[in-house]
């Protein structure tokens, strides 16, 4: 018997969740990295990543069959199995996202929409000028920064682990995964 490589492709992500997904990094990377005064880009990048969310949302239930919300919602059934293969080893291929994939990128979207609802706030008469806004809008900052990173990470992980380049995915929309065919 003899292995050989060979790999599936599937086209995955459509060119509105690539356009949402890199267009939500470039809002966060400018806003927490280089816009950092509060002031009229800062809130505008901020309303716009907030609509992008609104949008992704929207998409979550009307787009495309790997873009749906039903498609790749993170269980704890969904969960537990996918936990098990990773510890185990095993592979667990998922079209779309994996449920861990899935747990991040609601996360995510949710901490996005935070920001911008207190980040909101702070342009209000009624918070002018409150600290604990202030110091809640820079700890929800600062956690999405973080898990943006493990998010990233992960990917590279996964990838390595299922076979499959998931950045490589979200710049083309197609997911390919290698894996051993066995000939006799």
């Amino acid at each position: 018997m003899t292995r050989t490589e060979s790999s599936t492709s599937i086209r995955v992500w459509d060119r509105f969740v690539r356009l949402f997904h890199w267009s939500l990094v470039l809002c966060v990377i400018t806003n927490y990295f280089v816009i950092d005064d509060g002031e009229f880009l800062h809130q505008w990048i901020g309303y716009l990543a907030s609509a992008l969310v609104f949008a992704r949302i929207v998409w979550g239930f009307i787009g495309t069959r790997y873009a749906r919300f039903s498609d790749f919602f993170p269980t704890p059934a969904r969960l537990r199995q996918h936990v098990r293969h990773v510890i185990s080893g095993e592979p667990d291929p998922h079209p779309g996202h994996n449920p861990m994939g899935a747990l991040m990128m609601l996360t995510l979207i949710a901490l996005v929409l935070a920001l911008g609802v207190s980040g909101f706030m702070q342009t209000l008469d009624a918070f002018w000028g409150e600290e604990w806004l202030q110091e809640l809008h820079e700890a929800f900052a600062s956690m999405l920064i973080g898990l943006a990173v493990l998010h990233a990470a992960a990917a590279i992980i996964m990838s390595r682990i299922d076979g499959t380049n998931l950045i490589g995915a979200m710049i083309s929309g197609i997911k390919t995964r290698s894996g051993k065919a066995v000939r006799s």
